[in-house]
């Protein structure tokens, strides 16, 4: 396969921002204070190491096959996940222990981190929507929109779990 020099840039802009997904679902996957986000972080990074490994062999003449089933999809209780904290309780407090104004901390970080990575990923996946129609071989399109979808996915997974945690509103 031979890719136009447009095509090489925007495969190139595109692994740029899998490798900041990497990057920062590693980071945030230490940050992070609850163990199920944690993990979400973790297992997302890998998914997005794996994106950019597909876009380096597409880069190189080669395009992977791909199903169009996203694989499997954990829910958020099978990666450790507890039932949401009892946060508006906690806040209410007017005067907090140290521990309860930890916890709080522990969240708004964890809040944070989501909202940053939900973002994120809002942004990556309009990337691949440009990028999908600009692409002469079918196959490249169909690689670019199973990434999208996954892409898409983990957007639904951080904003389940914020929507469980009391995060988002």
């Amino acid at each position: 396969m031979i890719l136009t020099e447009k095509e090489k840039m925007l495969l190139n802009d595109l692994k740029s921002e899998e490798k900041l997904c990497v990057d920062k679902y590693s980071k945030y996957a230490t940050e992070a204070s609850c163990n199920q986000l944690k993990s979400l972080f973790s297992s997302l990074g890998a998914i997005e190491q794996n994106h950019y490994d597909t876009l380096t062999q597409i880069l190189s003449g080669t395009t992977p096959a791909m199903g169009m089933g996203g694989g499997q999809k954990p829910n958020l209780q099978q990666m450790g996940g507890q039932q949401p904290a009892a946060a508006a309780q906690a806040q209410s407090i007017p005067q907090m222990s140290s521990q309860a104004q930890s916890g709080y901390q522990n969240k708004t970080r964890d809040q944070y981190l989501c909202t940053d990575a939900l973002g994120t990923e809002k942004h990556v996946s309009s990337m691949y929507d440009t990028c999908i129609f600009e692409f002469k071989d079918e196959s490249v399109r169909n690689t670019l929109n199973h990434i999208q979808k996954e892409e898409q996915e983990h957007g639904k997974k951080i904003y389940d779990y914020m929507a469980q945690n009391g995060m988002y509103s």
